[in-house]
């Protein structure tokens, strides 16, 4: 492709509001463009790296039996009425009307579309398993869309969903898919992790998710130091301490007293003098719009995800403060377990139950208890895991200790069973003739972000630095002065060579100066670059690798045979 026949506008400066690399660098390479907040247009270069990014999603999907399908963006409000969620999905969903005033959603994701077409068209047990998956543009109104393309608010995703009539062929599916997205992550040249996560707004069980490695990432994964466990944060299992009753301290007596500007954690430690792993910290929570109280040691945090689920709850919020100092006439900071309202139910970390002559709030502003001992002074209802992992902790699996990185989330994948199906009676014949519904997984992919998370990993001070097998190009060829006839004509027969010899070839036949011409092709990040200069007439051509900024010389002669080497080495 000659680039005065193409749309590549560089930038020089970074836009102000660009705060990440993959974001700064995409802008200013030429490869999208800003439409709305969180809405962009992609220009000839990313549109080729998607397509890259596409073809080899497709290979891999395809060779264990999935079946491309494309389904509608425009989706019936009704279809979503059947599962709850036109009412349970939030602020996020794209709602409109037609015409007629009847109400549709743009699409976020395809469920209730998938599941109602299979609904319809499938009623035996002959053809499943089945796995069916699409790559469309998807539509989220986020509330502060930012960097770029990992939060936008139009998107392209690929999603797949398989059906079966049992769970043990879910679960091979399963880890079939698993494995699929590892290999696509392998073969894009991905730094990745595969972690245990939640299932948030899709639901769902046995949901993991693939991180991309980045500093930049919103997600925290907790790691092994000693094994391949990977979890997100806030899913990762954190193991209880033994009690050691020969180690305890013997139990005091409990004692009100004053702290009259002390509310917080870290202010009733420094009062009191005391360390903070003595310390009971104490939180309301309404769980399903029953007040709770939720105990955990001073150091940690609670986990509402965990919590949630240990509750089998729908919806947990923490209480505000004027409820609270109606209910127990006291305010944030001075919360205790002991002698709460009668039936008022407990639920503990499991690190409360190795606190012995710890402190915690009176119930009154402006003092606490100390020498409190769990089950001694107050009751707890039920010990469990509802706080945050932290480094250092004790891996899950028993291997190591945990560390922590970020992550950028462009896959997840999940077990929906029959959450779908049922509500939208989605069923097919068993052996027995018998009507089962479906069970599902989902499998989601984000093709635009896998964009971004790749030039997140592969770019310095300088540009991007694309892999070889995603470049949109594979060879960048630059013609320093093209008013110098030997340059030019050297340049015009190098491009037709490559080309003979089926290279993806950027040919730069601009009439700018050298300087220009080099900071694009190290903004836009090819592979190889093939510069025709001052020795044109020698037949002699600068090579540089954009990968580790090595530049050597070639004969002309030498160029198909080198560059043949290159790339079969890769």
């Amino acid at each position: 492709m000659r680039q005065t026949c193409t749309l590549i506008p560089t930038m020089r400066e970074t836009p102000a509001d660009a705060e990440i690399a993959s974001h700064q660098l995409l802008l200013r390479a030429g490869y999208i463009r800003q439409s709305a907040a969180g809405v962009y247009s992609y220009l000839p270069l990313a549109n080729r790296v998607l397509r890259k990014i596409e073809r080899v999603i497709r290979e891999e999907l395809e060779r264990v039996g999935a079946i491309e399908v494309l389904l509608p963006a425009l989706q019936p409000a009704e279809l979503w009425h059947e599962t709850g969620r036109w009412d349970e999905y939030g602020l996020e969903l794209f709602r409109l009307q037609d015409r007629h005033d009847r109400d549709f959603a743009l699409g976020p994701t395809h469920e209730e579309v998938i599941t109602s077409l299979v609904r319809d068209e499938l009623n035996s047990y002959k053809k499943l398993p089945l796995t069916l998956y699409q790559i469309q543009t998807k539509f989220r109104d986020e509330r502060r869309p930012r960097f770029g393309l990992l939060r936008g608010r139009e998107f392209i995703m690929k999603d797949a969903y398989s059906f079966h009539l049992d769970e043990d062929s879910l679960d091979e599916t399963y880890e079939q898919m698993k494995d699929v997205y590892s290999k696509i992550c392998n073969r894009l040249g991905l730094r990745f992790k595969v972690v245990e996560a939640d299932g948030g707004s899709i639901g769902g069980t046995d949901t993991h998710e693939f991180m991309v490695l980045s500093d930049v990432g919103e997600d925290v994964i907790a790691y092994s130091d000693a094994s391949n466990y990977a979890a997100n944060r806030e899913m990762a299992e954190v193991l209880p301490i033994a009690l050691n009753a020969e180690e305890q301290d013997a139990i005091l007596p409990m004692e009100r007293v004053a702290t009259p500007n002390e509310r917080t954690i870290e202010e009733i430690v420094t009062s009191l003098k005391i360390p903070i792993e003595q310390t009971i910290k104490t939180l309301l929570f309404l769980v399903d719009g029953q007040l709770t109280t939720v105990l955990c040691r001073g150091d940690y945090e609670v986990n509402e995800i965990k919590l949630k689920r240990v509750l089998h709850a729908e919806q947990v919020e923490l209480a505000e403060d004027a409820f609270i100092h109606e209910q127990l006439g006291c305010h944030v900071g001075s919360i205790g377990p002991v002698k709460l309202p009668v039936g008022m139910k407990v639920i503990a970390d499991w690190s409360v139950r190795t606190v012995r002559n710890g402190v915690c709030g009176a119930n009154e502003d402006g003092y606490h208890y100390v020498n409190v001992n769990p089950e001694h002074d107050f009751a707890v209802d039920r010990y469990a895991d509802i706080r945050n992992i932290q480094e250092g902790d004790l891996s899950p699996d028993g291997e190591g200790t945990i560390q922590f990185t970020k992550g950028i989330e462009i896959g997840h994948i999940f077990k929906l069973g029959t959450q779908y199906s049922e509500k939208m009676k989605a069923t097919a014949l068993d052996c027995d003739g018998r009507a089962q519904p479906f069970q599902m997984g989902c499998y989601g992919l984000g093709v635009s972000r896998l964009l971004a998370a790749i030039a997140e990993q592969y770019n310095d001070e300088h540009g991007l630095k694309w892999p070889a097998q995603l470049a949109p190009y594979q060879i960048h060829l630059v013609v320093v002065n093209m008013k110098n006839d030997e340059q030019r004509a050297l340049g015009e027969e190098l491009y037709a060579l490559l080309q003979s010899y089926r290279y993806d070839v950027l040919y730069d036949d601009r009439d700018e100066r050298a300087g220009v011409k080099f900071a694009d092709a190290d903004l836009i990040g090819l592979p190889i670059r093939i510069t025709v200069g001052k020795k044109a007439s020698e037949g002699i051509i600068e090579v540089k690798y954009r990968a580790n900024g090595e530049q050597s010389e070639w004969q002309k002669e030498e160029l198909t045979e080198k560059l043949q080497q290159y790339f079969t080495e890769l």
